[in-house]
């Protein structure tokens, strides 16, 4: 596989915690094993461990869990990763990865994390607040060479998290959402179903006492070959046992105990330190020091009153038990821990005093979460609180809203749908944690939910969720179009092929919302989801892009952002789409963007943008009818706005102007005919039709205003 990102750098992704989690582990411990005891990073055959499993328990087949969100960057192996995601590619890596293990027989379950604890709050915080700086210097690259960066500065596309846990449902995985840390989840179950390994790259995985655990980093999938880490020969050669390595842990800096806190300690047991070694790095040595120091203490939780007196714990006197407690599975205990101490392990959201009080609602909105199968959902029924990471967003472009802004209206529909905030319904303000230039994430936003305009009103959820018949199958389509301001196109939306007519919505939304979206985005666009029909991940990894423009890495950002807003419309309005229509495979690649857009910008003929494939004229000014004709009974006339080559270079100050827009520039008027004729019906024999629109010199510079 692929080598990532240097540690340490940045990663902008999607939905709840899609940037590298938290600290992921105890800092520098693999570097410490691999350098200072190299014979507890073993080389393994996992088909001579699985082998073996077989031979042992003959009537449990081999399972490895994976931590996928530790995995998602080295799963993303296409060389172009910067506008928007090669998601057909990425979707056949994810099958080669599927396909090498079970040909092995060896049977996967993937875990993702599901929500954002309270407690690694301030890290994610200040993560979000660093890959906003990544990105700034990523675009700025972009705008002097004009192409992307080289892989020292690689993050994953965005929303690669979301995308990746329906990609592997697609693939007939197991795939599993949590209610809590995922790194916890993971171990317990691989402990509880004597998996033969956990696959991924947080060195928490040493400190549990579970399954092995394998990594992702070093697996070479052809041979199916990687590196275990052994927590057991990790403490012969540290003379520790077992027992000692959650406070261990503690002792080093984990997500619980804070390393700030320990800077005092780790003087002291450098001091005292016999293993001291100047070839090491200060690290390394701080992690010798405190194994000899916790070697010399005795297992009991009374040990732990005088190490606490060593701490500047503050009020707060419990950190260490509590830290100490976090690694404990489910049937484990510890010595370090008081009989007497109250556990806050099995904490999770669904304990909460919940915001939806219908406990039918919530239990399935809970199993559908864990099952992978919506999005968002449960976490905003049950906490009344979301999340969003970084994008891909040029902080300088002051025509673009940051996509939180953007889609801030449909989410304000959604909540109404969800917490059902009309005529009197309860007013449950929702906190967001949206990430967006200018946004200082000091407190969530508390955001209002706004009844959508759904014709005969709005459905209660308990019709949208368990009541059937073709009528409530209508409900759920028009609540759904009505999220994006769209329910007066239902009767032609019906009328196309799911995914197309999920991507007529989101464009026609964005190109509402955002007045600088030119009528050459909306060809570029257009072009995309029209070319994109038919073409395999290997033609689509050959595309070689001359130059890279950074406002259409924006652009693509923005857009695949707006497919997970698809989605929770969808999960909310009890899935009038098939998820898998909403997935970006279907009407995206961010290679195939980034050529039609800079195509349609300098003006190229209606040929070559549609690839000389005349069939799809009439469909592309069908899409492109509906699209214009929405946004016009919003009195939004989308207006031409060729940019030829050009970048955005300026680095003024941002200002919020989601309404910008030149009116010199001449406008497309839709022609009066029946829009989505010809083009994609879910008829079979209303597929082949060819609609004429009037066009007949179709090698025009179609967009271009009069000089």
């Amino acid at each position: 596989m692929r080598s990532p990102a240097p540690a340490g750098s940045g990663s902008a992704g999607s939905d709840r915690c899609e940037f590298q989690r938290s600290a992921m582990g105890i800092k520098g411990l693999q570097g410490f094993m691999a350098r200072v005891c190299p014979d507890a990073c073993r080389t393994v055959d996992l088909r001579e461990v699985a082998e073996k499993h077989r031979i042992d328990h003959p009537d449990f087949p081999p399972v490895i869990v994976v931590d996928a969100m530790s995995c998602v960057r080295y799963w993303y192996t296409p060389e172009s990763w910067v506008c928007g995601g090669q998601w057909r590619e990425y979707l056949a890596t994810l099958e080669d990865f599927v396909k090498s293990f079970t040909a092995a027989g060896i049977k996967l379950v993937f875990y993702f994390d599901g929500v954002v604890e309270e407690k690694k709050r301030d890290e994610w915080i200040k993560r979000r607040l660093q890959n906003n700086k990544d990105i700034a210097r990523i675009f700025q690259f972009i705008k002097t060479q004009r192409k992307q960066p080289g892989r020292g500065m690689f993050t994953v596309p965005s929303a690669l998290p979301t995308f990746t846990r329906f990609a592997l449902k697609s693939l007939g995985q197991k795939t599993v959402c949590t209610l809590q840390e995922a790194d916890f989840e993971v171990a317990a179950y691989g402990l509880q179903h004597n998996c033969i390994g956990i696959l991924g790259q947080d060195s928490d995985y040493l400190i549990y006492n579970t399954c092995p655990y394998f990594s992702i980093e070093k697996l070479h999938l052809d041979r199916l070959v990687t590196v275990m880490y052994s927590r057991e020969d990790l403490c012969h050669a540290l003379g520790l046992s077992l027992t000692h390595l959650p406070l261990f842990a503690c002792l080093l800096g984990n997500d619980v105990v804070p390393e700030r806190l320990l800077e005092g300690f780790w003087h002291k047991c450098l001091v005292t330190s016999p293993h001291k070694n100047n070839s090491y790095n200060r690290r390394a040595n701080i992690i010798l020091a405190v194994a000899n120091y916790i070697s010399k203490v005795p297992c009991s939780y009374s040990s732990l009153k005088h190490l606490k007196e060593m701490l500047p714990l503050g009020s707060d006197k419990t950190l260490l038990y509590r830290g100490v407690e976090s690694y404990l599975l489910p049937g484990q205990q510890s010595p370090w821990i008081p009989p007497n101490f109250t556990s806050c392990q099995t904490f999770s959201l669904q304990e909460q005093t919940a915001v939806c009080q219908d406990k039918e609602i919530l239990q399935l909105a809970k199993e559908q979460h864990i099952r992978s199968e919506n999005y968002t959902i449960f976490n905003i029924l049950s906490s009344g609180e979301t999340e969003c990471s970084n994008s891909l967003e040029d902080e300088c472009d002051t025509e673009i809203p940051g996509q939180a802004l953007i889609y801030r209206p449909a989410r304000q529909h959604i909540y109404s749908v969800l917490l059902e905030s009309g005529e009197g319904g309860a007013n449950h303000l929702v906190k967001e944690w949206f990430v967006y230039y200018g946004n200082p994430l000091q407190q969530p936003e508390l955001i209002q939910p706004v009844q959508p305009s759904v014709p005969g009103g709005t459905p209660n959820l308990k019709t949208l969720w368990f009541a059937k018949g073709p009528d409530v199958e209508r409900q759920r389509y028009s609540t759904f179009l009505a999220c994006f301001h769209l329910q007066d196109g239902m009767q032609e939306l019906q009328t196309l092929e799911a995914p197309v007519a999920a991507f007529c919505c989101l464009l026609a939304y964005l190109m509402m919302q955002v007045s600088s979206l030119s009528l050459e985005d909306l060809n570029a666009f257009v072009a995309v989801v029209l070319c994109l029909k038919g073409k395999s991940a290997a033609q689509l990894a050959g595309l070689q892009l001359v130059q890279v423009d950074s406002r259409a890495v924006h652009l693509g950002a923005v857009f695949v952002r707006g497919l997970t807003t698809l989605l929770m419309a969808n999960s909310a309005c009890g899935f009038p789409f098939r998820m898998d229509d909403l997935m970006p495979w279907e009407v995206f690649d961010g290679k195939l963007f980034q050529e039609k857009y800079q195509q349609s910008h300098r003006g190229c003929s209606l040929e070559e943008l549609l690839e000389g494939n005349e069939s799809l004229y009439a469909p592309f000014q069908n899409l492109k009818s509906f699209i214009c004709k929405a946004c016009m009974a919003k009195k939004r006339t989308i207006q031409s706005r060729p940019r030829g080559n050009g970048f955005i270079t300026g680095m003024q100050q941002r200002e919020f102007n989601p309404r910008f827009q030149q009116t010199h520039r001449s406008s497309f008027v839709p022609p009066y005919h029946n829009q989505m004729r010809g083009f994609l019906w879910r008829n079979p024999q209303s597929q082949g039709r060819e609609y004429r629109l009037g066009h007949p010199d179709r090698r025009r510079r179609f967009h271009l205003p009069p000089r």
